[in-house]
């Protein structure tokens, strides 16, 4: 059995991995095609790419493979944590499209945990880790997920700091 920070860590990793990968290799055609809802709105938006979630899942992925060098788990998990993420993020981009929110401005908390509500939700019963350890993700993450935002926004790779 693996320990508290061990256990949160491996889960997080693909999801961490699935987030932060769309911002270096993806681009291109929105996802959503450009179009919108009902409410005139568009679905995603242009910052949510096909290449990005494509790229998402499969680093996600990845990271699990390696990862299960340590917990086997986490071959599937791993593949079901990233793709918890990419949903979970895409999920908060039509939120925040139907709150009038444009692509690439702030909306804190959901901005920061939308992704990793995904990754417990599609990834947990694939890789069960005790609820210390998901609220222990919870805590960490916005911290990091603003840190890690801004050195992009310093390094040229984002637009903006969060």
């Amino acid at each position: 059995m693996t320990g508290l920070i061990t256990s949160a860590l491996l889960f997080i990793g693909p999801a961490y991995f699935a987030n932060a990968a769309p911002l270096v290799l993806g681009g291109g055609a929105p996802l959503d095609g450009g179009r919108s809802l009902a409410d005139g709105r568009p679905i995603f938006g242009s910052h949510k790419t096909v290449r990005g979630v494509i790229a998402g899942i499969v680093v996600g992925t990845l990271i699990g493979l390696a990862e299960s060098l340590v917990d086997s788990r986490l071959a599937i998990a791993g593949f079901m944590i990233a793709l918890g993420a990419v949903l979970g993020d895409l999920l908060g981009a039509l939120v925040k499209r139907r709150l009038n929110v444009e692509p690439g401005k702030a909306f804190p908390v959901l901005d920061q945990l939308d992704f990793i509500l995904g990754s417990v939700v599609l990834g947990y019963p694939f890789f069960q880790v005790g609820l210390t350890s998901i609220l222990l993700v919870v805590v960490v993450t916005p911290p990091i997920h603003l840190a890690t935002n801004y050195g992009a926004y310093r390094l040229g790779i984002k637009k903006t700091r969060w």
